[in-house]
């Protein structure tokens, strides 16, 4: 098959999940030309930014910048939204369900309250009054960020990618070819100089750009074994939607908020626009394979839910599941994203690490790479590096 005729860009970018689609949208802001290319198309069922909902929060116990990045991707979300008229994000309010020993939430409390983020703290009396809906067992009291709540995350993304279209980038569906078993899609393409000259597609295209940003997920350790291929673990997640009984309007938001309890490692969103209601473990799963991995949730997974239901929501212990998924996350060894410079190519960008956080943080992720591809060196943050990025697993980022 004879390779396509060569085109040449400022940028390409691999990869149309939310930190590739909000990259490839900054940088043609900035005046780049820019392709943007994803094998599956943007959000698809495959990647971490499918499904159709994700929490946006400002709580990260004592990572202030991860806090700061929320808050700044949440004024960014809202102004896409309101400029293109899409509806990607409800104010459903985010309840910290804390126990009596329970540092992480203490910590998020102060810095919330450091960095001038509005949030109640609720005694047990309060929470049973406002949200009776919710079972308190174990629980010593709560916090509620007022502004925070849930991103429509496959329709936020699509957006995203068609407002860069709409202002001159390039969108192709297609693969990126590796360069043989266990090779990177980099080590066939270089010249003496240490750049990437070129990459080519599935489909035969030869794609030239001065620069190159993967934006890949949990496909970066597959296109990237020997560097990423310890450095990223991409982890199965099971996902269960729930109905709630006919009529019932207690567990839609605003009377149900978006909930976590991070000592029992769930979490909860309520019904939006008749998905049902959401309820996830946080807890890493199994490693999983990203194109070929079975996305059929399991009995033990459902069991283990409906568990935290009967603590959690006790009216809904015995609803019946109206959707699952299985997706993934992307886990560097901290759950600090990964965005550097490949250490052979000065003109390759690394750039994911989500780790089951990432997706609220897709505007600042793109604002940082932007200004990174375009030269600046204001505000590096040394814990994106790749040199901070160890091959055993101990979470510190949640």
């Amino acid at each position: 098959m004879q390779t396509k005729p060569n085109r040449t860009y400022d940028v390409a970018v691999i990869g149309a999940g939310v930190f590739g689609a909000w990259t490839a949208h900054e940088l043609r802001r900035s005046g780049r030309q820019v392709v943007l290319i994803d094998a599956y198309g943007a959000a698809n069922s495959r990647s971490s930014s499918g499904d159709e909902s994700r929490i946006i929060r400002m709580g990260y116990g004592a990572d202030e910048i991860y806090t700061r990045s929320a808050l700044r991707s949440l004024q960014l979300w809202k102004e896409f939204g309101a400029e293109h008229n899409e509806q990607v994000f409800h104010q459903t309010g985010m309840l910290w369900l804390a126990h009596e020993d329970d540092p992480y939430a203490r910590k998020t409390k102060e810095t919330l309250a450091r960095v001038g983020i509005r949030f109640e703290e609720l005694n047990t009396n309060e929470i049973a009054g406002r949200y009776p809906q919710i079972g308190l067992e174990d629980i010593a009291w709560a916090m509620l960020e007022l502004e925070s709540g849930v991103l429509l995350a496959r329709r936020a993304v699509q957006a995203v990618v068609r407002a860069a279209i709409a202002k001159g980038v390039e969108f192709l569906q297609d693969a990126v070819v590796l360069g043989g078993p266990g090779v990177s899609p980099v080590d066939h393409a270089q010249d003496a100089r240490g750049t990437l000259e070129s990459i080519t597609t599935m489909n035969s295209r030869r794609i030239s750009a001065a620069t190159f940003v993967f934006a890949c997920g949990p496909w970066l350790p597959k296109l990237f074994p020997e560097l990423l291929g310890e450095r990223i673990q991409p982890t199965r997640q099971e996902v269960y939607y729930f109905g709630a009984p006919a009529g019932d309007s207690r567990f839609s938001s605003p009377e149900l908020p978006t909930w976590i309890n991070f000592k029992d490692e769930a979490f909860g969103l309520p019904d939006i626009d008749g998905q049902g209601v959401k309820v996830a473990i946080d807890r890493h799963g199994p490693p999983f394979d990203p194109d070929t991995g079975d996305r059929v949730a399991s009995a033990e997974g459902l069991a283990e839910v409906r568990r935290c239901l009967a603590r959690r929501l006790p009216a809904l212990k015995d609803a019946p599941v109206i959707e699952t998924r299985v997706c993934q996350y992307e886990n560097t060894s901290n759950g600090d994203f990964l965005i550097d410079r490949h250490p052979d190519f000065e003109n390759v960008w690394l750039v994911g690490g989500g780790s089951g956080h990432g997706f609220k943080h897709g505007p600042t992720v793109g604002e940082y790479v932007a200004a990174r591809v375009n030269g600046s060196n204001e505000g590096i943050e040394p814990r994106f590096s790749l040199a901070s990025k160890a091959r055993q697993e101990r979470r510190t980022v949640y």
